[in-house]
């Protein structure tokens, strides 16, 4: 179990997060203004008169949005709610036009109700984390405060954008059967997985640097041992693992010296420092009752009936989870190269294809893609391709390239070294199979025990004195001779039978 030492003694964490991803949608939420903004775009040019709260103006909800929710819930292994309904969430600031958000009620079920996913604890084995809720509501607009000395600006394009909020859940009645984050390293794992997930099923791009990922990090602090639940602290907008993880560490400690020194932690709203990695009271922590929900009178009540949640589970893909377990269980991958390998779609989709049906290259093409494929984005995934052929980098290298290189290893046509120049040969844009670069530069791997011979005859034949140094014990002279033997060879040598043949020789 993870603890911080204190001057008392040790403390736990009880750690919760509030995940806000944007739906991936063509349009907004609520409005047919497009959803596709990004920093390129000139503010305030893809907002309609929805958006901006303009009188008389009326929401329609986005039924894409609703069913990307569905999805991502069954991807959460949680409760589909049959009936739902949306609120208005009562809060002024000037990135919100209405004066009000458009969200779901925090009393009433939301479309995505109790669920979990696993991820792998601090002590190797799994752990299930419990999911309360995921809710439907409109994201705010964005504040720019460094345009002009005394003025701020609003720029309204990501007003609307559908948001989902997924809620871990914390059983404060049934603190023995609680399954929740405890250690800043488990709070990763757990954001990584809800990204694997939305991404897998192209519910949301799932991007902290975009921000199209966000969480607010929940914490609390106990002694060690403890089943109490104390107040805790909430960090707003969180975007990058790294300073979320910093987040909780700081906020932890902080805590902890609070309570050794005798005060109590007030359950405040921090905001993050990055450049020093340190919390601070923002505001009072706001209840449900300060925000005044009230149903939407523009909006009807949500009912989904089962038919259409039946027919998107019957169109998920398979799940990072259940991808990395095939990996594990059938083509014999660590836990590591599994995970890597399961970062996103586009990864795994990429390695399933090079394996094909030999599972004997799995290993093999997993090694050579976190080893050396993940550095060369450019040169194996289309997305990048664009930026990189107009930067002079013409080769894709294709998933059957990488299966040959590897098939051409187990078979011994070459050894490592030459198939990483001829790795290296594709990156740099030559054409052609891996099998006809080596044919064209002359790199197959001589196997003929004959050839291998004379030249491990001739290298005895020249270094008399190290071979009676090697025979009085000197055995890591071997590595001397087979130098000598794969310089003879001009690298072309299969390095396990020049080792057979010399260990034979030399006696």
């Amino acid at each position: 179990m993870y603890t911080i030492k204190g001057k008392t003694g040790d403390w736990e964490l009880v750690i919760g997060l509030e995940t806000h991803i944007e739906v991936l949608s063509n349009s907004k939420l609520f409005s047919g203004a497009s959803a596709d903004y990004n920093p390129t775009v000139s503010p305030n040019t893809q907002v309609s008169m929805v958006d901006c709260a303009m009188p008389g103006m009326l929401p329609v909800l986005n039924e894409y949005c609703v069913e990307q929710a569905i999805k991502m819930g069954l991807g959460l292994n949680a409760e589909i709610s049959r009936h739902s309904s949306f609120a208005r969430k009562q809060y002024f600031y000037p990135d919100l036009p209405q004066g009000y958000q458009i969200s779901q009620p925090a009393d009433e079920p939301p479309v995505v109700g109790r669920g979990w996913v696993e991820i792998m604890s601090d002590d190797g084995t799994p752990k299930k984390i419990f999911i309360e809720r995921a809710h439907l509501e409109q994201d705010a607009g964005k504040l720019k405060h460094d345009m002009h000395p005394t003025k701020s600006f609003a720029d309204y394009n990501r007003t609307g954008v559908a948001l989902l909020e997924i809620v871990t859940w914390l059983d404060v009645k049934n603190p023995e059967k609680n399954s929740y984050i405890s250690s800043p390293d488990e709070a990763e794992r757990y954001l990584r997985e809800i990204r694997e997930i939305a991404r897998a099923l192209g519910v949301s791009k799932a991007n902290m640097e975009e921000g199209s990922m966000r969480a607010d990090v929940n914490v609390s602090v106990r002694p060690a041992g403890s089943n109490e639940f104390r107040t805790r602290t909430e960090t707003k907008n969180m975007v990058s693992f790294k300073f979320i993880k910093s987040a909780i560490e700081y906020e932890a400690r902080r805590q902890i010296e609070i309570y050794e020194s005798g005060a109590t932690v007030s359950q405040d709203t921090m905001r993050y420092n990055q450049s020093e990695g340190t919390t601070s009271v923002m505001r009072s922590k706001e209840d449900a009752l300060d925000y005044r929900y009230f149903p939407d009178p523009d909006l009807l009540p949500l009912d989904i009936d089962e038919e259409t949640i039946e027919l998107i589970r019957r169109t998920m893909p398979e799940l990072p989870a259940a991808t990395r377990a095939r990996y594990i269980n059938d083509l014999g991958l660590a836990e590591y190269d599994a995970a890597r390998l399961t970062e996103n779609t586009d990864i795994s989709k990429w390695f399933d294809a090079a394996v094909g049906d030999k599972k004997q290259r799995a290993k093999g093409v997993a090694n050579w893609m976190i080893s050396e494929l993940f550095a060369h984005p450019e040169n194996w995934d289309e997305k990048n391709a664009v930026d990189a052929r107009e930067q002079g980098i013409a080769r894709i290298i294709r998933p059957s390239d990488l299966a040959e290189l590897v098939d051409m290893i187990s078979e011994n046509a070459v050894n490592g070294k030459q198939a990483k120049e001829i790795f290296i040969k594709m990156l740099d844009g030559e054409t052609g199979t891996p099998r006809e670069i080596a044919e064209k530069f002359g790199m197959q791997q001589i196997t003929d025990t004959g050839a291998i011979e004379k030249a491990v005859d001739d290298v005895i034949s020249a270094n008399p004195a190290q071979v009676e140094q090697y025979k009085s014990g000197k055995v890591g002279l071997l590595g001397f001779f087979v130098g000598g033997v794969m310089k003879a060879t001009g690298g072309k040598a299969n390095p396990a039978v020049v080792n057979e043949i010399l260990r034979t020789k030399l006696g």
